[in-house]
């Protein structure tokens, strides 16, 4: 979205001899709202603590993404139960301790921001819990590698899409992809780590996500536009992914990023 690459740059710089720092003037769109509203409910704990993120889209060359402070944040439930997310001062984060999360529930997302309303609406999904996880010392195309498989049986005669997350201890960025049930309905099926210089010690944070068919959608598009392996799916995406959120007030102004809410089951395995 921001980032011009200029093909005959390469042909001036190989036809110079003496080396020029060039400054080029790009054109920046009026700043969007991003917004990144991940309800998860870890497998385990009551899920009533929940966070809101609020930043706004910025200039190639900034260094700093600016947060988004006094907005009004809010969800409710098909039970017009709302619950409110109050404002952690200079972080542009928005917090709730009393949310109740329920599978199969119905919530809706509502912001309002420099006086527009912004909102999306999604059922909150469940998720088969991990059963196991293996390490296979012989993995890889080479055989060589150590591969780490995360297990889970697939519930039967339903459709269930899925989001994998790897964090490596040896790696600042994050492995993503999606997966749906369509050849393993019902079935055990896995995912698998994407390095193949894993050693014993490095940690693996992993994390399985219920979601949704259209939040599948989404996440495979924006996974195939920045690749799998990143900062994270709202690191300043180089193309308009329009998510599940709208601007209710004006609609041409829309936010970037989707309000999301489902089951995780979040684990940490040590290569031996």
């Amino acid at each position: 979205m921001k980032k011009i690459i200029f093909p005959f740059l390469v042909l001036i710089s190989l036809l110079s001899s003496c080396e020029e720092v060039v400054d080029l003037k790009l054109d920046t769109a009026a700043p969007k709202l991003v917004i990144e509203a991940s309800v998860l409910w870890a497998k385990g704990s009551s899920g009533n603590a929940q966070k809101i993120k609020l930043t706004t889209t910025t200039g190639y060359y900034d260094t700093e993404v600016p947060i988004v402070t006094g907005a009004n944040v809010s969800i409710t439930n098909s039970q017009n139960t709302v619950f409110n997310f109050t404002e952690i001062p200079n972080t542009g984060e928005y917090a709730c301790t009393n949310f109740i999360p329920k599978t199969g529930e119905t919530y809706t997302l509502t912001i309002i921001n420099n006086g527009e309303t912004y909102s999306g609406t999604e059922i909150f999904q469940s998720l088969a819990p991990i059963t196991r996880i293996e390490q296979n010392n012989e993995g890889g195309f080479t055989g060589k590698d150590i591969e780490i498989k995360t297990f889970f049986t697939d519930p039967a005669n339903q459709e269930n899409y899925y989001l994998y997350k790897y964090v490596y201890s040896n790696e600042a960025t994050v492995d993503y992809s999606v997966d749906k049930d369509e050849f393993f309905d019902g079935n055990e099926f896995f995912s698998r780590s994407q390095k193949d210089d894993l050693k014993a010690g490095d940690e693996i944070e992993l994390a399985h996500l219920g979601i949704s068919k259209q939040y599948y959608n989404y996440m495979n598009i924006l996974i195939g536009i920045i690749g799998g392996n990143s900062g994270g799916p709202f690191q300043t995406p180089p193309a308009t992914v329009r998510g599940n959120i709208k601007n209710i007030t004006n609609p041409e102004n829309y936010p970037l990023g989707y309000f999301y809410l489902g089951e995780a089951d979040l684990r940490r395995f040590v290569i031996q």
